[in-house]
């Protein structure tokens, strides 16, 4: 059997190694049109901005290396111009001429092209992508040139990473971002967190931004943004997205939908005998059902296994799983993670869900070191299935992350999360773990123990409701909303009758700094008879909220505030 792949890395290669292992006599040919078939394309930024020093560590394998060790036929520089789909056959350039290959498998692992945004001076030699080894280097070369001033178009993954890297390495940086904030799949709340930590590395963070023009000069570039501003440049990193790079494909008849590979739960196209992973593919989310490409190394590869299973082990094979989209990003001191679905994702599937943010520490606060992981996670109404989770904070963020994906994959619902055993000892976690905590605050909401209201209601909160700051006197002084009233939580079954007299029969909208002593209040409220409810996550996650919205004002520090009776300020304690 003669089995060819078109394209090396993540999943071209993964396939390729599990098929030679499966078949010692298959004749296993990788056509690769680049120079490098193996290469750690996640490190890249860290190459540019010499936290990996050595070019060598980013090549994991050589074709001759691969040769030795599996049999491979590893092709470099043979780009496929052409499939025919009825003879089974591919047409290869390569450097000494076109030729025609047949097959009896065919396997695409195309990947991805980087979106060119059509703007003048788009073609400047200071500008590069950076999704290849050859990428890696120029830029690489640019920043121990004598590089000092460096624009990063796009602020996804690759771009916050080109952004930290180049800043560590001394360069003045500005990263452009045409969406409303960076890392688009977080939650605004949490991404201005991650603005901030950019910000505080020294990066310029233009979100609301494109570039117009590049103006390229004999120095340096100028890059025009359309905030009128303009940028002066030595290297231009262009990360504005991709698009799958199956135009070869497309036209061979083999079935696309908005330029992915359609496949089904075994990785088979439409044409028979040709098989696709990785980038270039449709996937249908776990979550939503949408049907998207997912670029991620972590699916690319065990999909690449699991098509070499498809070929060449009889039986049913194991499905391509849907993916969750488990992510993970560094940005200086902070660390950024998401799984499964976000809130707009959930909207557009017109998926019935509720929100619950918590700010829990990511071990004992007794332990030195105790800091905040602020966490959002998205479930189900009425069964509370897990949808989706974000966490955005300074230690123990992959750790949680990674059960909640687990939790996704495994379709727990947020009471399961509270049953979960998980290692704890004060210098790693909690007794009551984040984990388990974030569903025992969903179980809450679900079987309405505990109501919720959102920073996303803030306007008609504050329009219709009394709003019930629970925190100490000396927090509410530092910064409240306007025209709420401070009762501490420690006093609140001594002014319930206040409390219902200024309500005037409105609904009662309490607030802390995390959540914990409003959940407290709301409690004694509710078994009281009022109707209350409790701002999810507390002032952190509202503060947050307003700072994404530009509308901190929102937020006065004042001392002077209206209450009830006088004693709300003076029997108050801080918990």
């Amino acid at each position: 059997m003669r089995i060819i792949i078109v394209g090396g890395v993540a999943g071209g290669m993964s396939a390729a190694a599990r098929a030679r292992r499966l078949d010692e006599s298959a004749e296993i040919i990788v056509l690769e049109r680049g120079d490098h078939v193996s290469f750690a394309n996640c490190g890249l930024p860290y190459y540019v901005g010499g936290e990996i020093a050595d070019e060598s560590k980013l090549l994991v394998q050589t074709p001759e290396s691969l040769r030795a060790a599996l049999n491979l036929d590893v092709r470099v520089r043979n780009e496929v111009t052409a499939v025919d789909i009825d003879a089974r056959e591919v047409t290869v350039r390569t450097d000494d001429g076109d030729e025609t290959l047949s097959y009896d498998a065919l396997i695409l692992s195309p990947g991805g092209r980087a979106r060119h945004p059509q703007i003048e001076g788009i073609d400047s030699p200071r500008l590069h992508t950076l999704r290849s080894v050859h990428d890696a280097l120029a830029l690489r070369e640019q920043v121990t040139s004598g590089a000092r001033r460096a624009v990063v178009l796009g602020g996804g993954f690759i771009g916050i990473e080109a952004a930290e890297n180049l800043a560590s390495a001394g360069l003045e940086t500005t990263l452009v971002q045409a969406a409303s904030h960076v890392l688009t799949p977080l939650e605004p709340e949490l991404a201005v967190l991650v603005r901030d930590e950019l910000e505080f590395i020294g990066v310029d963070v233009r979100e609301r931004t494109t570039a117009v023009s590049i103006q390229t000069g004999v120095d340096h570039d100028v890059a025009s943004l359309s905030d009128g501003t303009e940028v002066p440049a030595d290297l231009i990193v262009l990360s504005a997205g991709v698009r799958p790079d199956t135009e070869v494909f497309e036209r061979a008849g083999i079935a696309c939908e908005r330029g992915a590979i359609l496949v089904d739960a075994a990785g088979r196209t439409s044409a028979p005998s040709v098989w696709a992973v990785g980038d270039a593919t449709a996937s249908v989310d776990a979550v939503t059902g949408v049907r998207r490409p997912v670029a991620l190394a972590g699916p690319t590869n065990r999909a690449g296994r699991l098509v070499a299973d498809s070929i060449l082990r009889d039986g049913d094979p194991h499905p391509l799983p849907k993916p969750v989209g488990t992510a993970v990003l560094r940005i200086g001191g902070l660390t950024a993670a998401f799984t499964g679905a976000n809130a707009d994702a959930l909207r557009d599937a017109e998926i019935d869900f509720e929100t619950v943010h918590l700010h829990p520490l990511q071990h004992a606060g007794y332990f030195p070191g105790a800091q905040a992981m602020h966490m959002i996670v998205h479930f189900r109404r009425p069964d509370g299935l897990v949808l989706g989770a974000q966490i955005v904070g300074a230690d123990g963020i992959d750790r949680r992350i990674d059960v909640l994906a687990t939790a996704i994959r495994a379709q727990m619902r947020m009471v399961d999360l509270i049953d979960l055993d998980l290692a704890y000892a004060p210098p790693f976690g909690q007794a009551k773990d984040a984990v388990n905590l974030a569903g025992m605050v969903g179980e809450n909401v679900l079987n309405g123990q505990q109501r919720l209201w959102h920073a996303a209601d803030l306007d008609a909160v504050m329009r219709e409701s009394l709003v019930v700051d629970t925190r100490s006197p000396q927090e509410f002084a530092d910064g409240h909303l306007a025209g709420s009233i401070n009762v501490p939580h420690t006093v609140v079954r001594e002014h319930l009758a206040d409390i219902e007299l200024a309500a005037g029969g409105r609904a009662v909208c309490t607030l802390c700094a995390a959540g914990v002593r409003s959940h407290i209040a709301t409690r004694v409220l509710l078994q009281h008879g009022l109707d209350a409810a409790m701002l999810s996550g507390g002032m952190q996650t509202l503060r947050a909220a307003l700072r994404a919205e530009g509308r901190e004002e929102l937020i006065t520090t004042s001392s002077a505030f209206a209450a009830p009776t006088p004693e709300f300020t003076s029997k108050g304690t801080q918990s």
